[in-house]
């Protein structure tokens, strides 16, 4: 990683603040479109791999890597950091890792780049359908909804297992054996159980790999985590391209449900989406409860968290179908949340995901409005001492508690219907 990159991470990690900082990316500002972007995507989520490669990328493309005087910059940056880092405790003696291994299962439909780094292996173009598994790490410290990332060591910005959500690996598999193993790994679990999850906009594969691991684990899971991960830019000014990419997608995560549903044995499946991921999913699961109702018995749990659907269109459209055959949906509302704030200027009209005046209420829904808490799986909220839907995710799943069962809501009889809401 070039040392203008490593800089900007580094200081972005540490809170984004300092005089050398705020000089640095100055000097960067308005050089390049591609690079502002890059910047800001990383100021987001600064342990994404990713999103480092994108910054790396994006000043190389621009020819400001080798830039002497930028690099003196960041030079400075790195001391300024380096000197307001905390001194770590002394390391015990043992040699045992400090962290748990995760695996996650995944099929994804964007194109492969070639380069093995597990990080890059993915772009956010369209591709064949591929199936493998990852190994994520979860630090044996780590706290619940966080995506704990990499903190600078001397002049060199490593991701540390110990400390950090981190994707170690990738392998994939043909699909044959991709789905004996799967339904092998379901089959010896406890619950005989699957989480499925389907990533919103602005998402890397990576990033998606880290999050299924940080929820399964956060979640305390007791079955296999999956997770489809279709071709997102994974960057901010890719929005346009990735609406239509989730729609291009939609058939074939319709046949990998099928797929999983046929060749394992599942008992209990939950589908799990974010953001602009639930167009596909809500669509995916209509059509399986439409067209295979042998299987979508099988689905204990559809979860919509935050969906960008057109609020008119999943009224009429996708919760009387989501609905038709009894299976349980819950949709997690919140007007606070960026990918859902892009959305509406990009449309113009409310989305299922919106909370306010426009909270979407229907039968066979049960409506959390999410407002006061975060439905996003970033960290921010988890600190503060507040609940949040991934918290009452777990009573959903882990404890199968329905609303009027779950600790920390209260219902509120709207116009509309009865909605709930997360207590102060």
């Amino acid at each position: 990683m070039d040392v203008l990159t490593t800089a900007l991470t580094a200081a972005i990690t540490a809170g984004a603040t300092g005089a050398a900082y705020q000089m640095l990316k100055t000097r960067l500002a308005g050089k390049s479109p591609r690079v502002d972007e890059a910047i800001a995507d990383l100021e987001d989520d600064p342990g994404s791999l990713s999103r480092q490669f994108s910054v790396s990328d994006a000043l190389a493309a621009a020819g400001l890597a080798g830039d002497r005087y930028l690099r003196a910059a960041a030079r400075n940056l790195l001391e300024e950091v380096e000197r307001r880092r905390p001194i770590a405790p002394a390391a015990s003696g043992a040699d045992a890792p400090n962290h748990a291994v995760l695996q996650v299962f995944f099929a994804t439909d964007r194109q492969q780049t070639g380069d093995p780094h597990p990080a890059r292996q993915f772009g956010g173009g369209r591709g064949e359908l591929a199936y493998g598994s990852c190994e994520v790490s979860i630090p044996h410290e780590h706290q619940m909804g966080a995506m704990e990332s990499p903190s600078l060591l001397r002049l060199q910005f490593r991701p540390d297992p110990d400390r950090h959500v981190v994707l170690l690996r990738t392998a994939l598999a043909g699909r044959e054996p991709f789905f004996a193993s799967l339904a092998e790994r379901i089959a010896a679990s406890p619950s005989n159980s699957a989480l499925l999850f389907v990533h919103g906009y602005r998402v890397s594969f990576e990033d998606a790999a880290r999050r299924t691991g940080q929820i399964a684990h956060d979640l305390q899971f007791p079955g296999i985590p999956v997770f489809y991960s279709w071709p997102s830019q994974g960057r901010l000014s890719g929005y346009m391209v990735d609406e239509t990419n989730i729609e291009w997608t939609q058939a074939r995560l319709l046949g990998f449900l099928v797929d999983f549903l046929e060749r394992t044995t599942a008992e209990h499946v939950y589908l799990l989406a974010h953001s602009m991921g639930n167009r596909a999913m809500t669509r995916a699961a209509a059509a399986l409860i439409d067209q295979r109702p042998d299987l979508a018995g099988r689905l204990r749990e559809i979860i919509l968290t935050a969906p960008d659907i057109d609020a008119e269109v999943f009224r009429r459209d996708i919760a009387p179908a989501l609905a038709a055959a009894g299976n349980p949906v819950t949709l997690y509302a919140s007007s606070a949340d960026s990918a859902l704030e892009v959305s509406q200027r990009m449309h113009g009209y409310p989305r299922a995901g919106d909370s306010g005046d426009g909270l979407v209420v229907v039968p066979g829904v049960e409506t959390v409005d999410a407002s006061k808490v975060d439905t996003s799986f970033i960290a921010h909220s988890y600190f503060a001492q507040r609940r949040s839907a991934l918290a009452d995710m777990y009573y959903l799943i882990t404890r199968r508690l329905r609303a009027a069962e779950r600790f920390g809501l209260h219902p509120v009889d709207g116009p509309a219907g009865r909605y709930w809401t997360f207590d102060e």
